[in-house]
């Protein structure tokens, strides 16, 4: 019978968390930022602080600082990472990802805060630190996102990883000098990177003649639509698949494979676009999709 009412305490724990992020959800969709607010206390007075609870203050931060409220936003993601600081004095970060999500939504929001009040040198400094603490874990990635956001344009592209690839064989960026390169990071669990598939295939029509070249890097996740704890081999060959049927059109673009290449581009936002010039400059970091008309604006200032 106590077995019973525990897992029963359980489901109905899971429940009212489930609730918490629909109810936010809901009025973040309506921009009702007071209204989140009021989902959030009440969810608090009923179940306590706990992780779901931390992940809700953390998008507060990410919705003011949509709305421009520079103040707010910081005031939230200082609450939100005070909030994680005392959940890991008893566990580590990743061991429940709405703690990972939240610190990591807490450190993007306090980098762009700074960012947009024109402390872009500070911005990047106090990233950069936050990377050195948490480089090990699971935000790592989006860190370095926030770095590039702040400071990889007009910087030399990194280099990418190719040692393990699908379709062509990839060359290095560097022997691509004198050509537009469209950087397409995909992941094969994406419905805005197929999305964005056929939109990638018009611009390569269109300045396949001026030298543009586009690479498709990806990389592993551990699981498949048929598993959840896949093998390399098996992962590997899945993704193939998924290129195959979805990226049929852009079967000549080599796709190299490499957790590294998304951690150098800080790629945690998929699909993730990076436009480099013929002297091999990043002229464009994009994490999201992008329109057809955006991408060709973007190619005709790279020339």
């Amino acid at each position: 019978m106590k077995l019973a009412r525990l897992i029963a305490a359980l489901f109905v724990a899971a429940a009212v968390e489930a609730a918490l992020l629909d109810d936010l959800g809901r009025a973040f969709s309506q921009n009702d930022l007071a209204q989140a607010e009021s989902v959030l206390d009440r969810y608090r007075a009923q179940r306590g602080v706990t992780p779901e609870y931390i992940e809700g203050v953390s998008w507060m931060g990410r919705a003011e600082l949509g709305a421009r409220q520079l103040d707010q936003a910081e005031a939230y993601a200082k609450r939100t990472a005070a909030l994680v600081m005392a959940q890991l004095k008893t566990q580590p970060l990743d061991s429940d990802s709405h703690l990972a999500t939240a610190l990591g939504a807490a450190i993007e929001v306090e980098g762009q805060v700074m960012g947009r009040r024109g402390k872009r040198a500070a911005a990047v400094d106090y990233l950069r630190s936050q990377l050195m603490l948490y480089g090990q874990t699971s935000i790592a990635t989006r860190i370095q996102k926030n770095i590039n956001l702040l400071s990889l344009e007009g910087q030399t592209a990194p280099a990418l990883v190719e040692r393990e690839y699908l379709g062509e064989k990839p060359v290095s960026l560097e022997s691509l000098r004198g050509k537009p390169v469209l950087l397409f990071f995909w992941a094969h669990w994406c419905p805005d990177c197929k999305a964005e598939e056929p939109i990638l295939a018009e611009i390569e029509r269109e300045y396949r003649a001026k030298g543009l070249v586009l690479i498709a890097p990806t990389q592993r996740y551990g699981y498949t639509a048929a598993s959840d704890h896949a093998t390399p081999a098996e992962e590997t060959a899945y993704i193939d698949a998924v290129r195959r049927r979805f990226y049929a059109d852009l079967a000549g673009a080599p796709s190299p494979v490499s957790a590294e290449n998304f951690r150098n581009y800080g790629v945690s936002t998929t699909p993730t676009l990076v436009l480099l010039d013929r002297e091999g400059i990043v002229r464009m970091y994009h994490p999201g999709a992008m329109t057809l008309d955006e991408l060709r604006a973007a190619l005709k200032r790279v020339g």
